[in-house]
């Protein structure tokens, strides 16, 4: 099955609060819609998960350990076949701190 990607926006967002994630996407999909373009997503990535092993004392006890974990959540937006003033509204869009964002024509 081939898939035309020519005239394509795909909006990767990363970050590590779920909360933020939902925002931001809620944003991108409020105003693509505004110019009346075609959105697919937002696409759910599996999260990643990052656990890290601290032992609670420098010296002695060995076996007492802490465990932290750092969760990275992610989607992608592909938006088709973009409007001049639509790339134009989603560079001048207010993304808030904390949340990273690639994007790829």
């Amino acid at each position: 099955m081939l898939i035309d990607q020519k005239n394509q926006i795909r909006i990767k967002l990363k970050t590590y609060d779920y909360k933020l994630l939902e925002e931001c996407c809620s944003k991108i999909i409020d105003t693509a819609n505004r110019t009346k373009t075609t959105i697919v997503g937002p696409i759910a990535l599996p999260q990643k998960r990052k656990i890290y092993c601290v032992l609670r004392s420098p010296h002695v006890d060995k076996d007492s350990r802490e465990h932290f974990e750092i969760r990275t959540y992610s989607r992608v937006i592909d938006i088709k076949e973009p409007s001049s003033q639509t790339i134009d509204l989603l560079m001048k869009l207010n993304i808030p701190a904390g949340v990273d964002i690639e994007v790829k024509l």
